[in-house]
Parts: structure tokens; C-alpha cells; sequence
């Protein structure tokens, strides 16, 4: 029995190891892509290059792992940084922004109308799945809530984590190749630990703290990320702080977020990750071509400029977006506040509207 015991425990233990070790090539990974992206000049490296590079070593079965368990606290350095980039001017404007808000409806509503058929049609996804696969809300809530009604969560997972992979690439590149804008600059992410004033680190770790617990708590969508970012904000809106995080805090949050996106294709098949990222594509371009003719429609009735609203309706992740923003020198609380909208709008309507797609299946 010792020693029955003692194999458990030295199997345990190799798996522990081979698990660290899975992980810590992800990360290596993730470092050379930031590197090579860096050099380059290409936009956001720290999270496209990690990004890339681990996607491209799922497809070929390379032995990695996402950092997971480490994401919580890296998304409030991130919620943290964002709050910093609430200004006093923002209280105002916050009311001019509800018909933008509203409009926001009309886009979902309008992409689910186009990229749930082209998921059944071209992808021969069944209803429950092509409809949690194409609506644009958060990757764990839809997979959660599909698995609920009996759709695939594998392929809604593929789906979620391409489209996030797909829109972060493209709108970056977009902005950075068609549009001009140098998302190189690396000044929006803050200074060095070095420049910080110790009372503003202090004030910057009570807001990550204070925000971790306070938003699971308030049971609010994205909790670490959305519960830090309303901490922070109210922070710096009171004068408590005048910086954001460190900027080696941000790159670190940036380096591990781009590799747990990539990894999330592990464990998939090859030909699975190619067919999931090809109809993704498409779907993607669906969704990005209403938002496109959202943002040159509508800008002037939201007081915005067309930039703006195409980042604040991209349909990509909170976090990853609001990335986008900071780089831009865009209004991040303009865009993260509609991605907090949107993200919260799919999860209270999606079941009811699914609810009411089934029954009427079922009549016609």
C-alpha cells in the first residue's frame, strides 16, 4: 500500500511538472512572439505576438498550456489601467452616449438576424449552436449557457475564441496599416514602476484589491476586470491617483492574456481549430461589415467619430478592445462602457430570444 502510494504520488508529481513545463513553453512562446511583434512595430505585440504564436502551436499539437489560474489577477491590472483612463469630462458625457446605447440593441439584433444562418447553413451548426456561436457575448457565458440548451460547447468555444483572435487582429491591423494611426506608441500604457509616485502605487493596489472582491460580489459581467475598472475610476475621477498601473505590469497582463487566448485552441484537432478559424472569418467579416455601416451611418447622431464607434461595436473581447482604444488614444471609457453594454445585453436577452426562436421552430 506505501508504495502503491508512492507511485500515485511521484505520477502526481510528473504530472505537476509536465503541466509547469506546458506552461512555461506557452509563455516562452508568448515572449519570443512579443519580441519578434516588437521589433517589428507591430500594433499591441505584447498581446498579438503571444497571441499568434500560441494559436500556430496549438494547430501543429505543440505540448502547451494556458497559464489559467493567473488570469483573474492579470485582467485587474488591466480593469485597473482602464479606470485610470475615466477623466472628469466623462460624467457628462456619459448621457449623450444612451442613443448609442440604444443602437447598440439594433446591432446585436442585426447580427444575430445574418451570422446564426450563415452558421447553419455553412457550418451545419444545429440551431442551439449556431445561435450561441454567433452572438457576440462573452466566450464563458455563451459556452455555459449553450451547453444549458443542448448546443455543442466544443464548437461554440472554437467559434468564441476564433472570433476574438480574428477581430483583435484585423481591427489592429486595420487601424495601424489602413488608417495610419501608430499603434506602436506604447505611452498610453503608462509609466515605469521607477516614475509612479509610492502613493499612487498604494492607491492603484487598494483599487485592484478593493475591486477584485467588490465585483463577483456586485455579481457584475467580466468581475475582475469590470469591478477593478469602476474602482479605479471613481480613484482617479476623486484625485486619489493621477497614473495608471506600470507599464511592465501592463506588458506582463498583455504577454498572458495573448497566450491563454491562443492556447485556447489546445486539445482541438488541426482540422477542427482550420474549420472553426474559416468560419469564423466569415462570420466575423459579417459582423464587422455591420459594424462598419453602424459607425459611418450613425457617428454624427452619437456625437462620435467613426473610429470610435467601430471600436466601441467591434465585436471582440472586453479586455482585447479596450486594448485597441488605449493604443489608439481613443476615449477608452466610451468603448469599454459599450462592451460592458453589450456583453450584459447578451446575456439577459439571448436565452429569451432563444426561447422564442425554439417555439416558433416548433409551430412552423
Amino acid at each position: 500500500m506505501v508504495v502503491a502510494k508512492n507511485k500515485d504520488d511521484q505520477l502526481k508529481t510528473l504530472s505537476r511538472r509536465a503541466l509547469w513545463g506546458h506552461i512555461t513553453l506557452a509563455l516562452t512562446l508568448g515572449v519570443a512572439g512579443g519580441l519578434l511583434f516588437s521589433s517589428l512595430g507591430s500594433p499591441l505585440p505584447w498581446m498579438l505576438g503571444p497571441m499568434i504564436f500560441n494559436t500556430i502551436a496549438a494547430v501543429l499539437n505543440a505540448p502547451i498550456r494556458p497559464p489559467i489560474r493567473v488570469r483573474p489577477y492579470v485582467i485587474v491590472v488591466i480593469g485597473v489601467m482602464l479606470g485610470a483612463g475615466f477623466k472628469p469630462e466623462v460624467i457628462t458625457q456619459a448621457r449623450d452616449w444612451l442613443v448609442s446605447f440604444g443602437f447598440l440593441g439594433l446591432y446585436l439584433a442585426v447580427s444575430c438576424v445574418l451570422v446564426v444562418p450563415f452558421y447553419r447553413r455553412f457550418g451545419g451548426f444545429d440551431l442551439v449552436t449556431a445561435f450561441f456561436a454567433g452572438m457576440p457575448g462573452g466566450l464563458n457565458e455563451m459556452i455555459l449557457i449553450g451547453r444549458d440548451y443542448g448546443g455543442d460547447d466544443a464548437k461554440i468555444a472554437l467559434a468564441h475564441a476564433a472570433r476574438i483572435v480574428i477581430v483583435v487582429s484585423l481591427v489592429a491591423v486595420w487601424f495601424r496599416l489602413i488608417a495610419g494611426y501608430d499603434l506602436g506608441d506604447r505611452s498610453q500604457f503608462g509609466v515605469s514602476f521607477s516614475e509612479i509616485p509610492l502613493r499612487d502605487l498604494a492607491v492603484l493596489t487598494v483599487c485592484g484589491i478593493l475591486g477584485f472582491y467588490l465585483g463577483p460580489l456586485l455579481r457584475l459581467p467580466a468581475p475582475t476586470l469590470i469591478g477593478p475598472m469602476i474602482v479605479s475610476a471613481v480613484a482617479h475621477l476623486a484625485g486619489l491617483a493621477s497614473n495608471p498601473p506600470p507599464s511592465e505590469l501592463v506588458v506582463l497582463a498583455q504577454l498572458i492574456l495573448g497566450t491563454i487566448i491562443g492556447c485556447r485552441f489546445v486539445g482541438s484537432k488541426a482540422r477542427d481549430i482550420g474549420h472553426a478559424l474559416l468560419l469564423s472569418l466569415g462570420a466575423t467579416i459579417i459582423m464587422l461589415a455591420v459594424t462598419v455601416v453602424f459607425a459611418v451611418a450613425f457617428h454624427g447622431l452619437f456625437g462620435q467619430t467613426t473610429e470610435q464607434v467601430l471600436l466601441a461595436y467591434s465585436p471582440g473581447g472586453l479586455a482585447e478592445m479596450s486594448l485597441v482604444a488605449l493604443a489608439m488614444h481613443a476615449q477608452v471609457a466610451y468603448v469599454a462602457s459599450h462592451h460592458v453594454v453589450r456583453i450584459t445585453m447578451v446575456i439577459l436577452f439571448a436565452p429569451l430570444v432563444f426561447r422564442w426562436l425554439q417555439r416558433r421552430s416548433a409551430r412552423g
